[in-house]
């Protein structure tokens, strides 16, 4: 079990953080997911682990929205009535560029790229979001897609169809 969360941890956090825009957020779904595979899953035969995961990390995600619909009503009129003293980040020394690092203006150009695509994904809707990340990414097939989706496969296609339309779209400017 720990061989296979090992491996869909990276990408099952860049999903997350794509969803959700907050890479904190991200960790806690991600680490939600992987707990409830574990205690409600590690008895079923390891092929099923993974379609059963990102059914579960789908789910956290889904909760995350409709908690933070909720949510933020209540901050925009807390907001509205006593204002936002959000607190400056702080730059973290790990956060910077290694000697090994590429030549500065290749590197900001596959960043800049990099960028582009991770918002241009964060800004699709979930749904078509969830389609792209899990068929072009994971190489799941349209029936695990649309079953890790509660939907149909047709369903699957025209998400994944929209999606790549407005990725095609928003991403023109890069060539």
């Amino acid at each position: 079990m720990n061989q296979f969360l090992a491996s869909v941890e990276r990408r099952a956090f860049t999903m997350a953080r794509l969803a959700v825009g907050n890479p904190d957020d991200a960790l806690d779904i991600v680490q939600d997911a992987m707990l409830a595979l574990v205690k409600n899953y590690r008895h079923r035969d390891r092929a099923e682990w993974r379609p059963l995961f990102f059914t579960i990390l789908n789910n956290r995600i889904t909760d995350w929205h409709r908690r933070r619909n909720t949510i933020s009503r209540w901050q925009l009129l807390r907001e509205r009535l006593v204002g936002d003293s959000a607190e400056d980040a702080e730059l973290d020394p790990g956060d910077l560029p290694g000697p090994q690092a590429a030549a500065p203006d290749r590197a900001l150009i596959s960043e800049r790229t990099l960028d582009a695509i991770d918002s241009a994904v964060g800004r699709l809707p979930l749904r078509q979001q969830q389609a792209f990340l899990l068929r072009c990414v994971e190489g799941f097939d349209v029936a695990e897609t649309a079953r890790v989706m509660s939907c149909s496969g047709g369903s699957v296609k025209t998400h994944l169809s929209r999606a790549l339309a407005t990725l095609r779209k928003h991403l023109e400017d890069l060539r």
